[in-house]
């Protein structure tokens, strides 16, 4: 315990906090209940969401027990985004996320011990309340004034304008604390920094209703190096659920961090030493080829989050297809999933030309393009090299029977998938 707060600092995870010294000392005199909350406005959690789970981890290590909302309550209305409006999402659908969430959430945290974790759900005490009882209860101790002057309320006001249910999500949020306060003894809410208004709100709730106070933390929103929001691509949001990104694809996400980001990403995501961490740090400044710091991180967050087999094969996968390793022994779920990050053609038969193959997966220009890739020895099918200009897909031993990996070159792939049979 002694340790936690110099290690949270260290690893870029505190961007505020309530009277530091105050907390400092909750956290180093014995073991306290926290909470972070998390609200189910999607099927599955994203990478920016692992920053709070894995520092609610942290903690736990630490002796410290953890409450982990999943807002049944909450996730039915949103917290105001600056630009617009929230979906309101049908509560069959939002009960279904909730239990989702929960599911993805148990594998980082020990459910049995001293510190064990519980699972909590704001629908359990926000539904019973009447309107009454929320406003003569919560509303009460809430400024107009001071609501309006927070920074999500004054962006909307400043353009499309905000509902009173969005308006009022931090009533909800603060009531949460107070609830865990009164059950659990909760004396720390922890969150993202763009939360910080709500949690501060709620430990203002404790101290007017209880007179006690308690503490708040807010971990930093990660951004790439260019300042842009971190675990997005060009597909979207990177998933934790594999049905929405493959193994294969939340590896490569990683794999391709940028080397200046690098080591505050370990840091942030993985649960190496100070010492490890900063000779990778060193190895990314001083040999940005050899791509060592990015290995560990992919290695080590995809082990986290689909479990040390599972990286294993997308590892082996990623040196397969460029070569390193026969593609034969790399299963049908991984390969699948990492076909889908590559250019592919899904040719109705197995007759099609490989030229035609290269030439409609962008690999060369032309089929004419494509027989001068053949006779210079660069076209690859299966990290077997083609030698025949003339060959078809009918003349390749086939990846789990349907399957054929495309290399030009190197570094270029693309993939063809022969249709599922009927």
């Amino acid at each position: 315990m002694s340790d936690v707060w110099d290690e949270l600092q260290w690893r870029g995870l505190v961007a505020q906090s309530t009277d530091e010294a105050a907390l400092r000392e909750a956290l180093t005199s014995g073991s306290l209940t926290f909470y972070v909350g998390f609200d189910p406005t999607a099927a599955s959690l994203h990478v920016g969401h692992l920053v709070q789970v894995l520092t609610a981890r942290r903690l736990q290590q630490a002796g410290h027990r953890p409450l982990v909302l999943v807002g049944g309550a909450t996730g039915l209305i949103g917290d105001p985004r600056p630009s617009s409006e929230r979906t309101m999402n049908d509560p069959a659908t939002v009960a279904g996320w909730v239990s989702g969430l929960q599911r993805q959430i148990e594998p980082f945290l020990d459910f049995a011990g001293p510190a064990a974790a519980t699972m909590v759900d704001n629908l359990d005490w926000t539904q019973p309340m009447s309107a009454i009882d929320f406003l003569r209860d919560v509303g009460k101790h809430f400024s107009v004034n001071r609501m309006l002057d927070r920074e999500a309320v004054s962006k909307r006001l400043a353009t499309t304008g905000i509902s009173f249910t969005e308006f009022s999500y931090v009533l909800l949020q603060s009531n949460d604390f107070l609830q865990l306060h009164r059950r659990h003894g909760c004396s720390l809410q922890l969150g993202g920094s763009d939360q910080w208004g709500n949690i501060t709100a709620g430990c203002e709730l404790v101290r007017r209703v209880e007179g006690e106070t308690v503490h708040a933390l807010a971990t930093p929103l990660l951004t790439k190096a260019d300042g842009t929001k971190f675990g997005k691509t060009e597909s979207g949001a990177v998933w934790l659920d594999p049905e929405l990104t493959s193994p294969y694809a939340f590896f490569q996400f990683w794999l391709n961090a940028e080397d200046a980001q690098v080591e505050g990403y370990l840091k942030a995501f993985s649960f190496r030493s100070r010492e490890e961490v900063e000779d990778l740090g060193r190895q990314a400044r001083e040999q940005p080829r050899a791509r060592a710091a990015q290995r560990a991180l992919a290695h080590d967050v995809t082990a986290l989050v689909h479990g040390e087999a599972a990286a294993r094969a997308v590892e082996d996968a990623s040196s397969a297809l460029f070569g390193g390793a026969d593609l034969s022994t790399i299963d049908a779920v991984t390969l699948a999933g990492a076909l889908e990050e590559l250019p592919t053609v899904v040719p109705e038969a197995a007759d099609v030309p490989l030229v035609q193959l290269f030439a409609d997966t962008g690999l060369a220009p032309s089929r004419s393009g494509a027989r001068r890739t053949i006779g210079e020895g660069g076209a690859y099918v299966n990290n077997v090299k083609v030698e025949d200009p003339d060959a078809t897909l009918a003349d390749v031993t086939l990846l789990h029977g349907r399957f054929a990996v495309l290399r030009r070159g190197r570094k270029s792939l693309a993939a063809v998938a022969l249709p599922l049979p009927q």
